[in-house]
């Protein structure tokens, strides 16, 4: 940990694991992509975690260093997905002295470090703009879909277009069954229908991901995951990781096997995981955006 003496800051590198993650699951809310686990996977550029402190209360905010070619410079962006600061104080809440100070502690680390530039994507479901609007400009991108789980399972379905209940309705008469993945070979299965799918939307190079990348993300201990499946007739139709943060459940990466793509297991494969969240106690079920922050179907 790299200590600043005049300033009450620290930058936890990638090298720290346990000192990074008591700082974020002490926070009041966060998700997967503010671990460790989620950090060291990141091959462009320097994870490290900025944690402005005053006694017990802080704001840690995780970012990427990365070298501007030919140049003594730097600048910093976030991981894929949706970090952004956190804190264990509620955001609303922390006083305009604090927030001048976490602003000056942070410019004076952008300064000492030679970044001139920094980026990051903000989390749909945690309130960060009070703290960085401060520090520069905030822009809308596209919507994400989140999910509030605190209702009744019945009061979400009242929610549904009636297209999507009456699908959903008849996956479940056809037979199709949703249930997590408890063997390897039901891993590697999904695996090879994941990146076929990649390969029928073109998708960037970036998206694809080998069997070592789901067990590990599988087996993590920063945070619970599963792998949910839906199956028809012994068949894996569809599936997708869903990770467990503090509230946040998040719908990271999903698939269906071109196969059934005309059945929409999906649509199935969303209302199931929506009571595995209720049933681990989350708050939120959040689903993401479309691409390119645009939104989708």
């Amino acid at each position: 940990m790299e200590v600043n003496f005049y300033n009450p800051y620290y930058i936890i590198s990638i090298n720290e694991k346990g000192l990074w993650n008591r700082y974020i699951q002490s926070a009041t809310v966060f998700d997967f992509y503010h671990t460790w686990y989620y950090h060291s996977l990141e091959e462009a550029g320097e994870p490290f975690l900025f944690v402005h402190q005053e006694d017990e209360n802080y704001v840690a905010l995780p970012l990427i260093k990365r070298q501007i070619e030919n140049t003594p410079f730097f600048d910093c962006t976030s991981v894929y997905g949706y970090a952004g600061p956190v804190s264990n104080m509620a955001f609303d809440e922390i006083s305009e002295e604090f927030l001048l100070n976490f602003k000056n502690s942070f410019r004076e680390f952008l300064k000492l470090e030679n970044i001139v530039s920094v980026f990051s994507r903000l989390h749909p479901i945690i309130d960060q703009e009070v703290l960085l609007s401060k520090l520069g400009g905030i822009y809308d991108n596209g919507r994400t879909v989140a999910v509030d789980l605190s209702p009744p399972i019945e009061e979400q379905r009242l929610k549904y277009r009636r297209a999507i209940r009456q699908k959903i309705n008849q996956l479940r008469k056809k037979g199709f069954t949703v249930k997590a993945a408890d063997t390897a070979e039901e891993i590697k299965e999904f695996v090879k229908i994941y990146n076929e799918n990649m390969v029928k939307v073109n998708a960037a190079s970036y998206y694809f991901f080998d069997e070592k990348y789901f067990f590990d993300l599988l087996g993590a201990d920063d945070f619970k995951s599963k792998l949910l499946l839906a199956y028809h007739n012994e068949k894996i139709t569809s599936g997708g990781v869903i990770t467990f943060s503090k509230n946040i459940m998040q719908f990271h990466l999903a698939a269906t096997s071109n196969e059934f793509l005309s059945e929409g297991p999906m649509k199935l494969l969303f209302d199931e995981a929506s009571l595995v969240g209720r049933e681990m106690g989350m708050s939120y079920l959040h689903l993401g955006g479309g691409v390119g922050g645009k939104e989708d179907s």
